[in-house]
């Protein structure tokens, strides 16, 4: 759902071929979004296929012709209904990491400190990432979205130093 809400949104923004769109995610929203090239044309061809979007034939310059895409008035439609279900829904899905604390006794202590250790130092790196990121120019949207990502991580991060503080009690209490 995000997925086509994403693509539907770059649409009602403007239309553009393909490849602007792949781009656009990879240059822009690629701290947001890991939607690989392949999906976003798979999203394109089947959101055309259902009428929310068309394309016909452009080109830029002396470049080939390419497929340019636009949002229809039916995928306007979809794109607000879609927009107001994300912004209103919680997100119901268990990550993996969550997963794989569930089954952290079945490893020895210092094995799930060194796995913890090396989650929070990639957590670290990520903060840097997103704080470091240059405001967007364009709208609060995509300023808003990193800001909420940069409190998850900031949480994550400060839950794993007292999950790894936690552990280490509990390696001097029994070593084993």
């Amino acid at each position: 759902m995000e997925r086509e809400l994403l693509i539907l949104g770059l649409l009602k923004a403007q239309s553009q071929h393909g490849y602007k769109i792949n781009e656009f995610i990879e240059k822009n929203l690629g701290r947001v979004s890991n939607m690989k090239k392949a999906t976003a044309y798979s999203i394109l061809k089947r959101l055309e296929k259902e009428g929310y979007a068309e394309s016909s034939p452009g080109q830029e310059g002396n470049r080939p012709t390419k497929l340019v895409y636009s949002i229809t008035e039916k995928g306007e439609k979809r794109f607000e209904k879609l927009l107001r279900e994300v912004l209103a829904s919680t997100d119901e899905t268990i990550p993996a990491f969550e997963i794989g604390m569930m089954f952290i006794d079945h490893e020895s202590v210092r094995d799930a400190l060194a796995c913890l250790k090396g989650r929070l130092e990639n957590t670290e790196r990520l903060l840097d990432t997103y704080r470091n990121a240059p405001k967007h120019p364009n709208g609060l949207g995509i300023d808003l979205a990193i800001d909420r990502r940069i409190r998850m991580y900031e949480a994550d991060r400060d839950w794993l130093k007292e999950t790894i503080a936690l552990l280490k009690k509990q390696t001097e209490i029994d070593p084993n």
